[in-house]
């Protein structure tokens, strides 16, 4: 039986891939760079991720900061997002501002005009926004069916009366993913108190340390954290644990 709540797991490599579809991820968010919030994966990841049976998302986004794009981005997110669809991924995930911390709709339109027939998902640029409301009507005229978001916090957990707010506003019209610090032991609450019925997390653990000489060097973090398989496996547990309403 179908899981009642969407486990999505972001990874930004092939062990991490490997990882969050042995714990039991739902969906994988694809991505290169999970320290900066996810950046475009490459071609190599893309590849690896078209041969699993679990859909795949690829995040468009050609660089870490802010998501005012200027005209060569755009055109790197446009190629993007033609080589997932011709990979095979099940989808992509935007997003794009103003400088005025308004949700860039001109652009928008054009990129979900470009993967048109695939899963779309706006990604936490929606928690920079001062109006939400605004983004989950825009989501909904845009044809994207997701909406990633903390509340516009730091954590999904603090940020739960704004996506509470979000579901409300959404209505079904789309999904509202909830994300960031999500773990089996706070899954009950976010679902419970947002009402939401899909869940983003990492999933990510300390790694070994590095060699000083890769650190020093900054070939290497000097706390790293990947995927793991364990984690994820307690998350989707938890999630199967809770009694929702049909």
């Amino acid at each position: 039986m179908a899981r009642r709540v969407l486990l999505e797991v972001c990874v930004d490599t092939p062990a991490g891939l490997a990882a969050a579809i042995a714990g039991g991820a739902d969906r994988i968010e694809l991505c290169a760079a999970l320290d900066v919030g996810g950046l475009t994966p490459p071609a190599g990841l893309i590849a690896a991720a078209a041969r699993t049976p679990v859909p795949v998302r690829a995040m468009i986004r050609p660089r870490g900061g802010g998501f005012v794009y200027t005209a060569g981005e755009v055109a790197a997110m446009r190629a993007d997002i033609a080589a997932v669809r011709a990979a095979g991924l099940a989808g992509v995930v935007i997003g794009a501002a103003t400088a005025a911390d308004m949700l860039d709709i001109d652009l928008l339109r054009l990129l979900a005009a470009d993967a048109a027939g695939l899963g779309i998902t706006l990604h936490r640029v929606v928690d920079l926004l001062a109006d939400a409301d605004a983004a989950v009507d825009a989501a909904v005229d845009l044809g994207i069916d997701t909406i990633l978001t903390s509340g516009g916090a730091p954590d999904a957990l603090g940020g739960i009366a704004r996506i509470a707010a979000m579901q409300a506003r959404a209505g079904g019209r789309v999904t509202i993913l909830a994300g960031a610090g999500v773990t089996a032991a706070n899954a009950a609450a976010i679902v419970a108190g947002a009402g939401v019925r899909a869940l983003h997390a990492s999933c990510r653990t300390p790694a070994p340390a590095p060699a000083d000489r890769l650190v020093a060097l900054g070939f290497a973090p000097p706390a790293p954290r990947e995927t793991d398989a364990d984690a994820v496996a307690r998350l989707a547990a938890a999630l199967d644990r809770l009694e929702i309403q049909p």
